[in-house]
């Protein structure tokens, strides 16, 4: 990976053989190519601080999706964060929202960090806040986008959403709580740690964001039962949830 093109190809080539082989990875690879698009923009109109900065971010923060993916394929050993997200994947019960929650827990709560304490190496990672939060933002406005339009599709989701009296921020705020909480914490803590002090450190944080995707996967029994019927309401094949996705 060498630009945020290249990140947007490898993201296509995923979700087209999700597409092919029903494969319930491609939702989240759908959400991250979305984001990486916006990103793109928004270096190209100068909306962050650092347009190149955020390029390397960008890369660097997505080899680590790209390494686990690679590993959890080739049934090798990857972090237990990204091991909680994929081995959903063959679960018939989780909805496409928990899909695309359990990745942002894994992505942003471990290797968000990671990718921008090593992109500040050897300057200081406040430098980087603004723009860190703007990732977010990004994040948080498209799985809202997200939300909205899988309600439209499924009827379920729609009745169940208005139900709560929370229709337009069920799920995403408890996402982005999840995405939020003590991402860029952990970022400064381990920006000015030896190197030889760091894997310890981030094997402790990867096993903290994995029992965090037992709240996503296990929510509690009324939760659950909610989750059930809008899975239930979840129409069409896998790939058709992942066209249904693209085009929103």
């Amino acid at each position: 990976m060498n630009s945020i093109d290249d990140i947007i190809a490898a993201l296509e080539d995923i979700i087209e053989d999700s597409e092919n082989n029903n494969n319930t990875l491609g939702y989240f690879a759908v959400l991250y190519q979305k984001v990486t698009k916006k990103v793109k923009e928004g270096i190209e109109n100068g909306l962050f601080e650092d347009s190149a900065r955020m390029e390397q971010l960008d890369v660097v923060f997505a080899e680590r999706y790209f390494n686990a993916y690679d590993a959890f394929r080739k049934n090798e050993a990857l972090t237990a964060s990204w091991e909680k997200a994929f081995s959903i994947s063959s679960n018939y019960w989780p909805i496409v929202l928990q899909h695309l929650l359990i990745g942002i827990n894994a992505h942003i709560n471990l290797d968000l960090g990671i990718a921008a304490a090593q992109v500040s190496q050897n300057k200081d990672i406040n430098d980087l806040e603004n723009d860190f939060n703007k990732i977010n933002a990004i994040l948080s406005s498209l799985v809202g986008e997200v939300q909205n339009n899988l309600s439209s599709i499924w009827p379920t989701l729609k009745r169940i959403l208005k139900k709560t009296g929370r229709a337009d921020d069920f799920m995403v705020d408890f996402s982005m709580k999840i995405a939020r909480d003590g991402a860029w914490k952990f970022a400064k803590s381990i920006a000015t740690k030896p190197p030889e002090e760091l894997s310890a450190i981030i094997a402790t944080r990867d096993q903290k964001v994995a029992q965090k995707a037992i709240i996503i996967t296990n929510p509690g029994l009324l939760a659950k039962v909610v989750l059930y019927l809008i899975r239930i309401g979840e129409r069409g094949s896998v790939s058709d949830k992942i066209s249904n996705l693209k085009e929103m």
